[in-house]
Formats: C-alpha cells, structure tokens, sequence
C-alpha cells in the first residue's frame, strides 16, 4: 500500500492515534520537500509554542465556574461566573481557552475526562483582581474555565479531515508522491502551498485562482452590510447541504454582528474552517466574496 493510502486509512480509522498518523505525515512532508506542511506536522506533535500561531480549531469557547466563600460559613460551590461581572479587558481571555497541547496530551485528556468536561485554572492574579466583584458580600476562592471534552474531540478530528483533504488532493496531482525520493518535490512546490493553504489553513482566499468560471468581486469596507446581505442570499440560494449551509450561514452571521470588533477576526477563522471542510461545493460559489471578508479582519 502507497504512503498515501496508508494515511487516507489511518485518517478514516478513529482508532489510530493521531500521533500515528501525523508521523506518517512527517515522512510524506519530507518527500514532498514541503516546509509548511512539515512545520504543521511538528507544532501538532509537539505543540504550540506560540499562541499567536494556534489555529482556529484549537482554540474553545467556555465558560468558567468557581467556589465562593461569603459570611458566617455561607458559600457557593461550583457556581457559575457570568462573564458581565468581568472588566471588559479580561473577558475574552476568560472566554476562550487555547489547545495548545501535543495531540498526544489531548488524546490523552479525553480518554481521562470521566465527567465530559475538563478543568483550566485561572490565573491566580486574576481570581485575586476580580474575585470580590462577581457576586455580592462573597469572595472568590478559586475559579477554572470549563472545557466540554467534546470541543477537544472536534479539534482533534479537524485535524484528521485537514489532513484527510489535502492528501487526497495531493494524490490527484501525482499519486505516487508517497514514494518519491526526499525533497525530489513530486509535485510543484507552487501547487503544494496552494494545497496546504486550502485545506490545512484554511486560506482559501485564492480559491478562484485558474477557474474560468469564477468572478473575484471586490467589495469595499465601506460597502460590508452590503457584502454580508448578498453572501447570506449566495448562500441560501446555493442549493447544496443544507446542514453545511446552515454553519456557514450563522458563521457569516457571527461576522457581520462583530465587524469592527476584536472578535471579528475569531468569527471570520470558524467561516474558512467550515469553508475548507467543503472548499469544493462551496469554493466557487463563495470565492468572489473572501478577498472583502479578508480586508475587514483587524
């Protein structure tokens, strides 16, 4: 069996582990001499260093629960910290927890997860600064981030479709590129970054690059309410899944209430995953849109 199938199968088999699969992603990235592809593999090894790199699909909305302490022995267990008691400057942070573990660690931490979810502590400063302002006359004593175990099964098994996606591609440009020699660049090394930015990043904003039957439409900030109202109609008029429609639709909808915001740019990374799950059905139709998307991100 080629390198290629045997990484379609590892990627279709939920029970090979994900560390398995993306060392023999490691051994097909050095064939292909491809860079950016071989620094993926590594950071989903070995983990992000920089958060500033993490993509989107590790990065989780939670929210966050603590015990209070208050007087005469009252107090609150578990208790649930809604996030309008925080100061603003704090609020995404406490509102997002960033996977930046090896997927090994991850793995790991669902299989160990006996309640369905797990636990991140918050700063001790940070409990410290706001821990008398959350609920009235009590003091916070400790406070954690909840993470749905589920959300860390979602992040590992986009890794699995990313992979899955480009490696399929990458079999339709030379099938035997599994078992070229290393950095022979079985395929362009031009075509290969066009692949990995399709569908391990994401970046689809090229998508209508070589397509005769797309027109790339050029939409001005100025002009986003309109941009965000004929996307939504390219969307329901589509006539694909609907399902798929339906995530793309409240992803555009989630950009279009926080343009202009810090959240604009988190909204805008969910749309082009969901986007690059389902590039070929939905590439053409929403490829004259992404260059004005792009130019709204802060």
């Amino acid at each position: 069996m080629s390198l290629l199938r045997e990484i379609q199968e590892a990627a279709i088999d939920s029970n090979v582990e994900l560390a398995v699969l993306l060392r023999k992603c490691k051994v097909l990235a050095a064939r292909l001499g491809n860079p950016e592809f071989k620094a993926w593999v590594e950071r989903e090894l070995s983990g992000y260093d920089d958060l500033n790199s993490l993509p989107d699909y590790r990065v989780v909305h939670v929210n966050s629960k603590g015990h209070f302490s208050g007087p005469f022995q009252s107090g609150l267990r578990n208790a649930d910290i809604p996030m309008s008691c925080i100061p603003k400057e704090l609020r995404e942070k406490l509102s997002y927890s960033c996977l930046s573990q090896p997927v090994a660690s991850m793995e790991s931490l669902v299989k160990s997860a006996k309640t369905g979810t797990l636990q991140e502590p918050w700063n001790p400063d940070i409990v410290a600064y706001v821990g008398q302002e959350i609920y009235e006359n009590m003091n916070c004593m400790q406070a954690w981030k909840v993470i749905p175990a589920p959300a860390i099964v979602a992040a590992l098994d986009a890794i699995r479709n990313r992979i899955l996606n480009f490696v399929l591609e990458i079999e339709a440009e030379s099938p035997d590129a599994g078992e070229a020699p290393v950095n022979s660049s079985p395929v362009p090394q031009e075509r290969v970054h066009q692949i990995f930015n399709t569908y391990i990043t994401g970046n689809v904003q090229n998508v209508a690059t070589g397509s005769t039957n797309v027109r790339q439409k050029a939409v001005s900030s100025g002009a986003s309410d309109e941009l965000f109202r004929e996307l939504l109609d390219t969307l329901a008029n589509a006539g694909a899944d609907e399902y798929v429609i339906e995530k793309l639709t409240y992803a555009v909808e989630e950009m279009r209430a926080s343009q202009g915001t810090g959240h604009f740019k988190q909204h805008y990374q969910s749309f082009m995953s969901v986007l690059a799950d389902h590039i070929q059905v939905f590439g053409p139709v929403v490829a004259p849109y992404l260059p004005a998307l792009a130019a709204l991100v802060p």
